[in-house]
């Protein structure tokens, strides 16, 4: 007979013990944007709520963005690095295929090479990477984890294309879990819809684009490509439904939310949720795409970022987040927010 395993018995809890932000400096307004697409101020903001969004330097990417977020994370949480065990980087603009960015970026932390991985899940990254570190927390893996959801979408979206252009922006947002006396993060709901793949994608793979280079030295790169109306219907009417259900497996009532995170994806989606979910009026709802666009798995951290640093959330209050995009991958859950950053 074998060994008997032993395993931690006693309850665990997590919680968001931080959270951290990095926004490029450079802001890019409408107005710039239209100078390469079809379009008008006026109709960027009626259509997507965006009135302006942040684009990566030149010596910016996706790793140096998450170490600035992930640091000032640490500090607002009061967590030394060499106390994280482990480091999940949520992107889909990592643009290396090896090494990934997780292991760089927690060794450029100091935190003494605990595990790191990277996750892709579109626009859903950061609250997947949220629900693992909830889940090793609680099972006694690790006692604190950095979760960082990051992009570089302004490199990757082709600069004439009307469908993209317009609404993606760079940045990278973080937050440190742990070990809580009381239950900080609810149960995740989350899942895929394959069959719409093609819905937002990148337009080719690199081995095409090889193989168009022999045909055309002038063959255009892969970009990242989308179709926006069938994202607005599956997310205007879909998540609704998840929304209400990770409410459900949190045992919180939407009458009981102090503040909605959905993903910054568009305005009008943000609105038609929180009409669906029946939101009190005065109850907060996250519109940070305003001014950073929709920056893809940062989303969620940076609108959490937001509402807290602008006092319109506190310390203590009990919000919902939900991510939903490319896949089509979607994820929410109850979370009770951490103090307001200062850093």
């Amino acid at each position: 007979m074998g060994a008997q395993i032993s395993i931690p018995t006693e309850t665990r809890h997590s919680g968001i013990l931080g959270i951290g932000a990095y926004r490029p400096e450079r802001v890019v307004t409408n107005e710039e944007i239209c100078k390469t697409i079809d379009s008008s101020d006026e109709w960027i903001r009626t259509r997507t709520g965006i009135e302006s969004r942040r684009f990566a330097g030149e010596n910016e990417n996706v790793v140096s963005m998450s170490i600035e977020a992930g640091r000032r994370a640490l500090e607002n949480s009061g967590v030394d690095a060499a106390e994280i065990g482990c480091v999940i980087i949520a992107t889909s603009t990592h643009l290396l295929l090896t090494p990934p960015a997780a292991s760089i970026i927690a060794d450029a932390l100091g935190t003494g090479g605990p595990g790191a991985f990277d996750l892709g899940a579109g626009c859903a990254g950061f609250c997947y990477g949220l629900a693992l570190a909830s889940d090793m927390v609680r099972a006694g893996t690790s006692d604190k984890v950095l979760v960082i959801g990051t992009e570089h979408l302004s490199v990757t979206t082709r600069p004439d294309d009307r469908g993209t252009r317009m609404i993606f922006g760079d940045g990278a947002g973080a937050m440190v879990v742990g070990r809580t006396e009381e239950p900080g993060i609810g149960p995740v709901v989350w899942g895929s819809d394959g069959s719409q793949a093609d819905a937002i994608k990148q337009d080719k793979d690199w081995l095409q684009y090889f193989a168009d280079l022999k045909e055309d030295p002038n063959a255009d790169r892969p970009w990242i490509a989308m179709t926006g109306i069938a994202v607005f219907r599956w997310a205007a009417f879909e998540m609704a439904k998840v929304a209400r259900e990770a409410l459900d497996k949190a045992g919180v009532k939407a009458s009981e939310l102090d503040v909605f995170v959905p993903h910054q994806a568009n305005s009008r989606i943000t609105d038609l949720l929180a009409k669906s979910l029946e939101l009190a009026e005065d109850i907060p709802v996250a519109h940070d795409i305003a001014e950073a666009g929709n920056t893809s798995a940062a989303s969620i951290p940076l609108a959490v970022e937001e509402v807290l640093r602008t006092g319109k959330a506190k310390k203590g209050d009990t919000a919902l987040l939900l991510g939903f995009g490319a896949g089509l991958s979607f994820a929410g859950q109850v979370v009770t927010l951490p103090e307001a950053p200062t850093a």
